[in-house]
């Protein structure tokens, strides 16, 4: 690491209105480093990049590139400071072709006319690292999200910006694109550059950075190598509270009268093989497993969207397996999926309409009108429940954060009254502070009397929320872990070897 910083920030202040965004903060990054800039949604992390990119101007405090003081009043200005930004909200022009966005108004000529072959010629190699398989004479639009995103992070690294800023850059990705991505992060590191690199997924952060500051309330409360932190470290840093203390703590159990259950009886469906398992109202029932275990399917499979080679469920209306998701939204049985963006919303469309178009399309309430008052209701019911963050009802799902936008996921099948909760993975891609908040919802969930059923990727989460826990490896239940024996060292020896360790063995 060099002695002196390649980018200071130093006392920045900026105030919205009575909001305040930054609150003195301070950063020191230095050449041939991945800095990492964590902290929950409000705390600052963005107002701070856009001060370095030049698209917010600070009311105090000042910004040093290589020691010397320079005035950002400008996103041009900054990338004249060779600072570059990739923006979670893509900046792109979907009607343009993939090449004319990868040279925005810094097209190459040759003889007086715009060369697309030097275009071509100037970009194959980057196109080819960051695995961008597409036609790049296509309009960007008729690409996916996920290739637009590195469509964009491709623009801003043929620039080659002497400080790149990446904000949330993969929040659009797949897991083979982010590994992509992350390789040319480290050549890119390898060669000299500094990344100060922004997101929510801890986990990344811990495997990509050299560096780490940690933000809260507009201000820099830690930063350390990110060798000598932990995670529990970093969360209490962004939260102000002990890791533990995410998780409410757990109620009494309710005592129901009849509680209704889902029944499990020797499930193969996929990869699925002869599954048997019970969950009741008033419980909290986690799925574990690494990715093709199952976990996945069987969720598929009890919300219609997998079907069962053999075995069967019965629900609690005494009915088997739905054949379809909109069976399964009649009977009262929904689908937090994994993938919001994909699969739970219509990003283009409002809050009001994505909190309704289950109630209004599936269970055909208000059929055949679609009455905006109902609609607006609705929405303002689960803003209200869920504290969703929002200017107004009719603001689009693409505007909120990504925790803001779960909870209208879960918005929209609560106003259904399920009596099933699949619960897909439900915090991931979102900051510590919305997980806490869904946490909590979780448990209010599985006190109302819903049977949850919930996976997760994370296995202190399904430690901290679960009353039992099922271990699925390569298809097969192999164990059930409640009570005492739910920690994590147990959990982490089952997910990955499908057996109980040693001393549970002797029990």
């Amino acid at each position: 690491m060099a002695d002196s910083p390649i980018v200071s920030v130093r006392n920045l202040v900026k105030r919205y209105g009575g909001v305040v965004a930054l609150d003195g903060m301070n950063l020191d990054a230095y050449e041939g480093t991945i800095h990492a800039v964590v902290g929950e949604n409000g705390a600052g992390k963005s107002t701070l990049m856009k001060v370095l990119a030049g698209a917010v101007k600070p009311d105090a405090g000042s910004v040093l590139l290589g020691g010397v003081k320079v005035s950002m009043d400008s996103p041009a200005a900054a990338r004249r400071h060779g600072v570059g930004i990739v923006y979670q909200e893509l900046s792109l022009f979907p009607h343009r072709s993939v090449l004319a966005n990868l040279f925005v108004n810094r097209e190459p000529m040759r003889r007086g006319l715009v060369s697309t072959r030097a275009m071509e010629e100037e970009s194959r190699d980057l196109i080819n690292k960051l695995g961008l398989n597409v036609d790049v004479y296509r309009p960007l639009g008729q690409l996916s999200i996920g290739e637009q995103q590195l469509v964009e992070l491709a623009r801003v690294l043929l620039e080659e910006p002497r400080l790149l800023i990446l904000d949330e850059p993969n929040s659009a990705l797949n897991e083979r694109e982010t590994t992509r991505l992350f390789g040319v992060l480290q050549q890119l590191r390898a060669r000299g550059a500094t990344i100060l690199y922004v997101s929510h997924r801890l986990e990344e952060v811990f495997a990509i950075s050299d560096r780490v500051t940690v933000t809260r309330n507009g201000r820099d409360v830690l930063t350390k190598d990110r060798a000598a932190l932990t995670m529990p470290e970093v969360i209490e840093g962004m939260i102000g509270v002990h890791q533990e203390d995410l998780f409410p703590a757990p109620a009494a159990r309710p005592n129901f009268a009849s509680p209704q259950r889902v029944i499990v009886e020797g499930l193969s469906a996929g990869e699925l093989k002869d599954v048997h398992f019970t969950a009741s109202s008033g419980e909290v029932v986690g799925l574990a497993g690494l990715e093709g275990s199952g976990v996945s399917t069987l969720l598929k499979a009890l919300f219609g969207m997998q079907k069962a080679q053999a075995g069967g469920v019965t629900f609690p209306d005494s009915r088997g397996l739905p054949r379809s998701p909109t069976e399964a939204a009649r009977r009262g049985v929904c689908l937090v999926p994994a993938d919001r963006k994909r699969n739970g919303l219509m990003l283009d469309q409002s809050i009001l309409f994505n909190i309704s178009h289950v109630v209004v399309g599936a269970l055909n309430v208000g059929f055949p009108l679609f009455r905006t008052r109902d609609a607006e209701a609705r929405a303002r019911r689960q803003i209200e429940r869920l504290r969703i963050k929002t200017r107004s009802p009719h603001a689009l799902a693409n505007e909120l954060s990504g925790g803001n936008q779960q909870k209208v996921v879960v918005g929209k099948w609560l106003e259904a009254a399920p009596k099933v909760m699949l619960l897909d993975d439900p915090t991931r891609g979102v900051d510590v502070g919305a997980k806490r908040e869904i946490y909590a919802l979780i448990r209010q969930m599985s006190a109302e009397g819903r049977i949850v059923i919930f996976s997760s990727t994370e296995l202190p989460e399904l430690v901290g929320l679960c009353d039992r826990i099922l271990v699925l490896y390569r298809g097969r239940l192999v164990s059930e872990l409640k009570g005492g024996d739910i920690d994590n060292r147990k959990l982490l020896h089952l997910v990955n070897t499908g057996e109980e360790p040693s001393e549970m063995r002797l029990q």
